[in-house]
């Protein structure tokens, strides 16, 4: 069947507009059903028409999710996805970074379409009219209001700037203690977002400024990983960018991840809700 040639990118399309892999799957399988009614290989462009239904149809979806979140417990992040693995299903390639989906949270569904196709696929602005079903007029409109949002932010620069070993120079600080050393590496800046989705721990509120997300560092490496056997901590690679996994008893409970702005950690990104992570828990840490 033609969708299961076209399924890797669909499902990267999808996941890339909803920054969840689980539902990005179910927006591809709610097109591949339509398609059992509306056959598409005798169609002289079925890619097309398979993209232009899978984009439209994830917009909703991310309209529907964004009404979710007002009762969601907390911060909300997207999904990482491994892309060290062997086994990934999607376009690797494809997968947008982490530090852009999160910042893309700012932008409206529709603006977030837009703003992928033309920036991370390169479509024309006749493209996207086409594939969205919008005016070319509106389709510029759209990318000048999200260019806007996220106005002064470096989304497709980060990374030249950000390497396993500042995650190492963090890891090393905080589980020797190492406070001054720990602070040389933070952005005066600096923030700390934690998604636990009321199902485990997590902090309710961004941590900002460089003495108070030291001492939350340091507290979280305290109370949940120093001095427990079975815990490891290892650099992975997810979303095409170094991350460090937090395993226990071989399941990955804590993926974290940095955004570098002028040479230190800006952002600190903590995912913990166990349902953002069972895939990641499939790989063998």
């Amino acid at each position: 069947m033609v969708i299961e040639t076209y399924r890797p990118l669909l499902e990267t399309y999808a996941y890339n507009i909803l920054g969840s892999y689980e539902d990005a799957k179910d927006v591809v399988q709610d097109v591949w059903l339509k398609q059992l009614e509306k056959p598409v290989e005798d169609m002289e462009n079925p890619r097309a028409y398979l993209v232009r239904s899978v984009i439209n149809h994830a917009i909703n979806v991310k309209k529907r999710q964004h009404k979710f979140r007002k009762d969601y417990p907390g911060n909300w992040l997207p999904e990482p996805i491994a892309t060290d693995r062997a086994d990934i299903f999607l376009e690797r390639r494809e997968i947008l970074s982490y530090s852009l989906m999160v910042l893309m949270e700012r932008l409206t569904p529709k603006e977030r379409g837009v703003f992928i196709l033309k920036e991370a696929y390169n479509y024309s602005h006749k493209e996207i009219a086409e594939t969205l079903d919008i005016s070319i007029d509106n389709s510029r409109q759209l990318y000048r209001r999200g260019k806007d949002k996220l106005r002064g932010e470096e989304v497709f620069t980060e990374k030249d700037t950000q390497n396993p070993e500042q995650l190492e120079q963090l890891l090393f600080a905080i589980q020797n203690g190492e406070m001054a050393d720990l602070e040389v590496l933070l952005h005066k800046d600096i923030s700390i977002t934690s998604d636990g989705g009321g199902k485990v721990s997590a902090a309710l509120n961004v941590v900002s400024g460089t003495k108070s997300a030291s001492k939350f560092l340091f507290g979280i490496f305290r109370k949940f990983y120093e001095n427990v056997p079975e815990v490891t901590i290892a650099i992975s690679e997810v979303n095409n960018r170094p991350a460090l996994f937090y395993s226990y008893e071989n399941k990955v409970v804590n993926c974290m991840f940095l955004d570098m702005k002028e040479g230190k950690i800006a952002n600190v990104y903590f995912v913990r809700n166990p349902e953002k992570l069972k895939n990641l828990r499939k790989n063998n840490i």
